[in-house]
């Protein structure tokens, strides 16, 4: 365990950051921008400050972008997590004042890893993948609207809205791809993703934008990260219970959507009779894999195909969903 002697937490909000510093106890509020977050990294660089914050989606980059570039220690701490710790330490009450007062003192009671440095490539990838889902979700809902169109009028404005939308996917999908092939790490990453079968362009760059820890950490660990590891509900009458919990939604819905590709290339063709009777060859087995089950693993010219794949709604399964990623 290791004890952070200066710690500062920071409740993020949009507009503001809420900051509590455990050494001197004191409190401030600040803008969420750039001048006003480099102006606070100064003080908190010569103390050898450790900075803890929730995780907050795209709130929180500036202040991460900052603080790696001020070589500060920062510890980015997974909201439920937090909450946990708020209600075993008595933190009652809910406010921003004293959800950094109480980052705060999660951080000085230690056992938290602070964050790696931001990839400011794979940050890019990450926000051309976002919008590219944002798109992608307009354009589902529009032809699903398309349906119940009854004028003429409506209807062709909903055609053009969607032929807008195919245009702008396409171009995220240019961009995707070149943002893969100028970097070789990234590149290296999704030739080898794109040589497990069923796993596509869309799949294999969600897995890139949103897993960086691919790699890094055991099986078992990225089973939990993206919320596929089975989790022990072994309480009470419960003994036994296991079931999926937490992690990252849309690293689950593209594998998903690759797990119901490879079943559908797993079922078996009718076994063609024509002739078996007079040539006496032996017919296959229903069973037997199809030579032609998966595609051929991509080469490096192949690894770089247009993103367009088409987006299915994400599988709804039985398990419990609980907070995490």
């Amino acid at each position: 365990m290791t004890l952070h002697p200066c710690c500062v937490g920071i409740d993020i909000s949009k507009a503001m950051l809420d900051i509590f510093e455990s050494d001197t106890g004191r409190h401030a509020r600040i803008a969420n921008d750039d001048e006003a977050i480099a102006e606070a990294c100064r003080p908190w660089s010569e103390r050898g400050a450790t900075i803890v914050y929730e995780a907050t989606g795209c709130y929180d980059t500036r202040l991460r972008t900052a603080l790696d570039k001020a070589g500060i220690a920062h510890i980015r701490v997974n909201p439920e997590r937090a909450r946990h710790f708020a209600r075993y330490a008595g933190f009652t009450a809910k406010t921003d004042r004293i959800d950094a007062r109480m980052l705060a003192e999660m951080g000085r009671h230690g056992g938290l890893t602070p964050e790696p440095p931001l990839d400011p490539r794979r940050e890019a990838l990450r926000a051309l993948h976002r919008r590219r889902d944002q798109l992608v979700a307009h354009r589902k809902a529009e032809r699903q609207r398309i349906a119940d169109a009854i004028d003429d009028t409506e209807r062709g404005s909903i055609d053009r809205h969607i032929a807008f939308l195919d245009t702008e996917v396409e171009t995220l999908d240019r961009a995707i791809t070149r943002q893969l092939a100028d970097n070789a790490d990234l590149r290296r990453i999704e030739i080898r993703l794109r040589s497990i079968p069923n796993i596509g362009p869309v799949a294999a760059t969600t897995l890139i934008a949103l897993m960086p820890e691919l790699g890094s950490r055991s099986p078992k660990a990225i089973a939990c990260l993206a919320g596929l590891a089975p989790i022990n509900r072994d309480s009470g009458s419960h003994f036994g219970a296991r079931s999926i919990a937490g992690g990252r939604k849309r690293v689950r819905d593209a594998l998903y959507m690759a797990a119901v590709s490879a079943t559908r290339s797993d079922k078996p063709s009718a076994p063609s009779t024509k002739n078996s009777a007079t040539t006496g060859n032996r017919q296959s087995s229903p069973s037997s894999p199809s030579p032609e089950k998966y595609s051929p693993p991509p080469t490096p010219s192949s690894a770089t195909t247009p993103h367009t794949e088409t987006h299915r709604p994400p599988h709804k399964h039985s398990c419990r969903p609980a907070p995490g990623w």
